[in-house]
């Protein structure tokens, strides 16, 4: 089975060389070249990668990427978000807790989510001040915090 960044980066370079106007036309080229993909996880892939659609000019939509600059402005936002937010990290087997500051969860989770580390299957936010981020399995909580902190290096446990 393939990992995510390797499908996410398969996604970027398909909307570049084709012209693809659906997901299920997306999707079935995703197939050809093996990956089994749901509906579903392909809409979460193009949320993440920030794709959007623009006129072809004639009668129709095509899917396309953001720039680099707009996806490096917004890994920085992210990274922002995230330490704004958070108070300390601590795992316990495939479960980290993201404590966060009052009313920080949900931006904290979604910054989280943004950042698409291959360490993390997904993010709950509590009610107000927690986040629980499932570890995908063959990974440990401190390979979670290492890629966390490529991403955000002021990060601290």
């Amino acid at each position: 089975m393939k990992g995510r960044n390797v499908r996410l980066k398969s996604i970027k370079k398909l909307i570049k060389s084709c012209r693809i106007e659906s997901q299920e036309t997306l999707l079935g080229l995703l197939q050809q070249e093996g990956y089994e993909v749901t509906q579903a996880t392909l809409s979460r892939d193009l949320k993440l990668l920030k794709v959007g659609k623009v006129s072809d000019g004639h009668d129709g939509y095509v899917y396309t990427l953001p720039d680099d600059e707009n996806r490096q402005d917004s890994e920085l936002t992210m990274a922002q978000d995230f330490l704004r937010g958070y108070i300390s990290i601590e795992c316990s087997g495939n479960i980290a807790v993201i404590k966060t500051y009052s009313g920080h969860a949900d931006v904290v989770a979604s910054a989280l989510d943004s950042l698409a580390l291959d360490e993390v299957i997904g993010t709950i936010a509590g009610g107000d001040n927690c986040v629980f981020a499932c570890i995908r399995e063959g990974y440990t909580g401190n390979q979670f915090i290492a890629s966390l902190k490529q991403k955000i290096p002021e990060v601290e446990e």
